[in-house]
């Protein structure tokens, strides 16, 4: 399974801090908080006991064609942009491609949820034959996959793994293991969510997942404080080009670094807790580390899932400390979802081209709002300015992402 390295040489995104990756870059390096109040008219119409998220900076509807707007729900949108400019990234040519050795693995936490909602109206108030034609291909998970397939022309498989907030890291391994498999040469891998809609608000509040600082949206995700509360929605998309580093190295690509292992691991636990000594995050840390051949001193950064929930931050801690040991001291964590929230299937990949990024530029992004940490979660986390990583050899970060169901995701990569 080792014999194809796999690696990685296109970056694109689409978040509340930033609507294309330079952007991206250099507010998480600078801490910039992407919360803020929503003006929507249905945040006072439904009196929602949340009124604020993480909206994308820039919306898709500023980038694509409104054609293209008219037949995608929102989460589509997103990944169609943030794919475009991972390719573009790559300097890949469509023309110059086995489209066949081309493949999509493109995930979402809960797909169409616009569109499906958007239509229940439509039937209620105006009846059957005023729902949309395209409704069904709209609302479907698979959309955003099949997008990204139909605009790049890939005919080697779109995948779509829907596992909650480990979503978009389950999509990596699948490319990874694609490409391991010699299935496919090039993947590409990512994440979309568009969910700030005022039912999954209603119902994350209703679960007591989300923040309540209503008063202070820039302030409210703060993963790792004792003050913490809940999470901040946010939306958007994450996408990385994934490469055989053969294909890579014969066309002379930019290589970021290499996706050196993935894991994927289950508590069996709970459908919304997570594990409270981290089982499972456990199994998937270690997995990860054996699958790139990885020792615990590699190891020089993570980000973390770090949602800012009371139960959530801690379990992920108690699996660092039993997957790194002693070297977790010297591992600089940084918890992104502080800055832009939670982007849910979206969040690991986006998380995944912020870890690329701070192994290619040996530098970690901040976490912003930890004023009081927790005692019992004693991480040496990058507050303040970024952290330097070690300037010279081999260098790991490890990236995390679970979900609920008890899924866990890891994904490792490796300096080149």
């Amino acid at each position: 399974m080792m014999a194809r390295k796999v690696v990685i040489t296109g970056l694109g995104a689409t978040t509340p801090i930033g609507g294309d990756v330079p952007t991206l870059w250099e507010n998480a390096l600078k801490g910039v908080s992407g919360a803020a109040p929503l003006e929507d008219d249905w945040v006072k119409e439904y009196d929602l006991p949340v009124t604020f998220a993480a909206r994308a900076s820039v919306q898709p509807a500023e980038v694509l064609s409104r054609p293209e707007t008219k037949r995608m729900d929102p989460s589509t949108q997103f990944a169609v942009v943030a794919a475009r400019e991972a390719w573009a990234d790559s300097g890949l040519n469509k023309d110059e491609i086995d489209r066949n050795k081309l493949s999509v693995a493109f995930a979402t936490g809960i797909g169409g949820v616009w569109t499906l909602l958007n239509a229940w109206d439509t039937l209620k108030e105006k009846g059957p034959r005023r729902v949309l034609p395209m409704t069904v291909p709209m609302l479907m998970p698979n959309g955003p996959a099949a997008a990204v397939s139909l605009d790049l022309g890939a005919a080697g498989g779109a995948h779509t793994p829907v596992s909650a907030c480990a979503s978009g890291t389950e999509a990596m391994h699948v490319g990874m293991e694609l490409i391991r498999a010699g299935k496919a040469d090039v993947v590409v891998v990512g994440g979309a969510e568009a969910a700030i809609h005022p039912m999954p608000l209603a119902a994350f509040a209703s679960m007591h997942a989300l923040s309540k600082r209503n008063d202070d949206p820039a302030r409210a995700s703060r993963p790792y404080d004792v003050d913490r509360d809940g999470f901040v929605m946010g939306e958007g998309a994450g996408a990385l080009v994934l490469e055989s580093e053969e294909h890579a190295q014969a066309r002379g690509a930019r290589i970021y670094a290499e996706l050196a292992g993935t894991s994927v691991t289950s508590d069996a636990y709970h459908i919304t807790a997570p594990d409270p000594e981290g089982l499972g995050a456990t199994r998937a840390l270690k997995a990860a580390m054996f699958d790139g051949r990885i020792q615990p001193e590699d190891v020089v950064h993570v980000n973390a899932h770090a949602t800012s929930t009371p139960v959530g931050d801690k379990p992920e801690y108690t699996a660092l400390k039993a997957a790194l040991g002693d070297q977790l001291d010297n591992v600089w964590v940084s918890a992104t979802k502080s800055q832009m929230g939670h982007l849910l299937g979206a969040s690991g990949a986006v998380e995944s081209v912020l870890t690329t990024l701070a192994i290619y530029n040996r530098k970690a992004p901040v976490t912003i709002n930890l004023d009081n940490q927790d005692p019992e979660i004693p991480l040496k986390v990058v507050t303040g300015k970024p952290a330097e990583l070690p300037a010279e050899g081999t260098i790991v970060a490890l990236n995390n992402s679970f979900g609920f169901g008890g899924h866990n995701a890891v994904v490792a990569i490796r300096s080149i």
